[in-house]
């Protein structure tokens, strides 16, 4: 049984974050943040309900939210329910015709509706966008480079033009954007974006504060033992000129986090973080703590 002394010690605490969050409160307003969701985040429903309060939570905070959502899990369960192979070669997903109308109806159809359910449990703020929706992005056909050499992915696209009209419509709406990273070329073809990749183009075309990725790591590892699974310790920040003679040593699945990273902040974004979305509130912990956590990357 609690005591008054044990009640009022809570209280304090709770205070105490209260007060911490106050000068991020002060930065933040009105500013936009863009968080690309993906991960383990996106299937363990607890984590799921969590995620949504948290971008419901900055938006009452006064902060813009922007939401740029993968579902690369969805996508290989699909596939293997449908008897499609799953390829990845330099970490992007081989995309074949028959892969991309599975990709986009996964997306679009699936992942993005149940987003926008979650978030809009807690009020009418979230309102879905797909890539293709008013030309906000626009694609080109890229490869992958493996062992040096460039090599043929399939319908796998890169942003080259952004026309973020329709986000800030949103956005001074008081909506909360949640974006599906498909994407059409000036050649007609639909193209499978990977979603880091997005968010950072999304980012520094809106002058977002801030780019946030959720991943399935504590953040980017010193040193990363392949053989065991085992790291030294998260780096807690560092630049982009010492992040990118990195890249070449990173697993492929970081590779296209920690890119985006890079483009965000060279493109004029004042940082982008990378974030364990397997922490409750990993959101919050970030933006309105002192510590912060995961890698920070800064110009």
């Amino acid at each position: 049984m609690s005591t008054t002394r044990d009640r009022h010690v809570a209280a304090l605490a709770k205070a105490a974050c209260l007060v911490e969050a106050l000068p991020w409160l002060e930065r933040f307003h009105g500013k936009i943040v863009v968080i690309k969701y993906g991960g383990n985040a996106m299937t363990d429903e607890a984590l799921r309900r969590s995620f949504a309060e948290d971008v419901v939570f900055l938006h009452y905070a006064g902060l813009r939210p922007v939401v740029v959502h993968g579902g690369g899990p969805q996508i290989t369960a699909l596939l293997g329910r449908l008897g499609v192979p799953s390829e990845f070669r330099g970490g992007l997903r081989v995309t074949t015709p028959e892969v991309m109308d599975i990709v986009r109806m996964v997306l679009v159809g699936q992942v993005q509706r149940e987003v926008v359910g979650l978030v809009n449990s807690h009020g009418p703020f979230a309102v879905g966008v797909c890539g293709e929706d008013a030309r906000l992005f626009t694609a080109a056909r890229r490869g992958a480079v493996v062992d040096g050499e460039e090599v043929d992915v399939g319908l796998v696209g890169d942003i080259v033009g952004v026309d973020d009209g329709i986000v800030r419509g949103l956005l001074n709406d008081g909506r909360i954007p949640v974006v599906s990273s498909v994407a059409r070329g000036r050649d007609g073809q639909v193209y499978n974006v990977n979603a880091d990749t997005a968010a950072a183009a999304l980012a520094v075309e809106l002058g977002a504060e801030k780019l946030v990725v959720l991943t399935d790591v504590e953040g980017l590892y010193s040193d990363w033992d392949a053989t065991t699974g085992g790291a030294r310790e998260v780096i807690s920040s560092l630049r982009a000129d010492e992040l990118e003679p990195m890249l070449a040593s990173l697993s492929a699945g970081m590779v296209p986090k920690m890119e985006a990273c890079l483009r965000a902040v060279r493109g004029g974004v004042p940082k982008a973080h990378v974030l364990d979305g397997r922490v409750p509130h990993s959101l919050l912990l970030e933006v309105f703590t002192d510590s912060g956590i995961g890698t920070e990357v800064t110009g």
